[in-house]
């Protein structure tokens, strides 16, 4: 099973997101996501950016897939869009209708983002028929729904699977990270470069909740599926996705890169008592299992 760094979801500044992907450059990960998926008044990196920073990771051996945005709310955005659809260059992963409708028009293979809502055999086989070519399993469903859906035909797609880092729960027009600081959304200053893993909420009881990122609702714990990864390979998940979440992510591509199919049996990495892995058994996402190999 592959390793793949999916998009950056925080607004970092531009000196501290080329020093990151320098140094992903160095290590073995196989895939590497890139682009804007939040917002596009996060500005700190432009298109030119993203493309000298994919020509980086390319000329390192890694293969580069360009993200698009999760919310399409202007026509700027729209003419963004189609500028990532038409780079010539590099795959392109697919978060909104729009995109799969650029890409299927410019008989462009994509891969389907976990934004897609993708929740049955036949809206995938539909998706294949139009230009995908891998599949990102939405964040809330199993594996057990995994496992019946790719069983139900012979399936020429690959799959990929979040397998740590904060979870997406939610994108809404709204921004609530410039809402926390009374700040209108078309003025606010890009206030989110404030919090480079979003902003932390608890309950009344002062247990971590979720986290605000923007416009986007994350969970205030990591999914952690590594010691699942036997159990992941077996259902034939193709890409063990790691979401960015700060330079820590370094060391852990280069340990789960030394993994492979003969030490990955009884991989048993430990993990922090405030990490999830609720939704990969059907159970409320915010839950902790055991370390369990299936």
């Amino acid at each position: 099973m592959n390793l793949s760094l999916g998009p950056l979801t925080y607004c970092w500044n531009k000196t501290v997101t080329f020093e990151y992907y320098e140094a992903v450059a160095d290590t073995a990960i196989d895939t590497v996501y890139l682009g804007e998926v939040i917002c596009s008044r996060r500005r700190e990196l432009k298109y030119k950016d993203y493309l000298e920073l994919a020509s980086l990771l390319n000329n390192k051996g890694k293969k580069v897939i360009l993200s698009t945005l999760t919310l399409i709310e202007s026509a700027s955005e729209l003419v963004e869009l189609k500028r990532i659809i038409d780079n010539a260059e590099f795959a392109i992963e697919a978060n909104d209708m729009a995109a799969v409708n650029l890409a299927q028009e410019a008989a462009i293979p994509f891969v389907a983002g976990p934004t897609l809502n993708l929740y049955n055999r036949a809206s995938l086989d539909i998706m294949q028929k139009i230009g995908m070519t891998r599949f990102i399993m939405p964040y809330e469903l199993s594996k057990y729904w995994l496992q019946q859906v790719l069983a139900e035909s012979s399936n020429t797609f690959e799959t990929e699977v979040l397998g740590y880092g904060y979870i997406p729960l939610a994108h809404s027009a709204r921004c609530f990270t410039a809402k926390h600081h009374q700040k209108p959304k078309l003025d606010c200053q890009i206030i989110c470069q404030q919090y480079p893993k979003g902003i932390l909420t608890q309950t009344q009881e002062s247990q971590p909740l979720l986290r605000l990122n923007g416009i986007q609702t994350q969970s205030a714990a990591k999914v952690n599926l590594i010691n699942q990864m036997t159990d992941m390979s077996a259902i034939g998940i193709n890409y063990f996705r790691i979401s960015p979440s700060g330079f820590e992510d370094i060391a852990l591509i280069k340990q789960l890169s030394n993994l492979d199919e003969i030490n990955l049996t009884g991989i048993n990495i430990e993990r922090p008592a405030n990490d999830c892995n609720g939704y990969w058994y059907g159970e409320p996402g915010m839950n902790l299992q055991d370390n369990v190999t299936v």
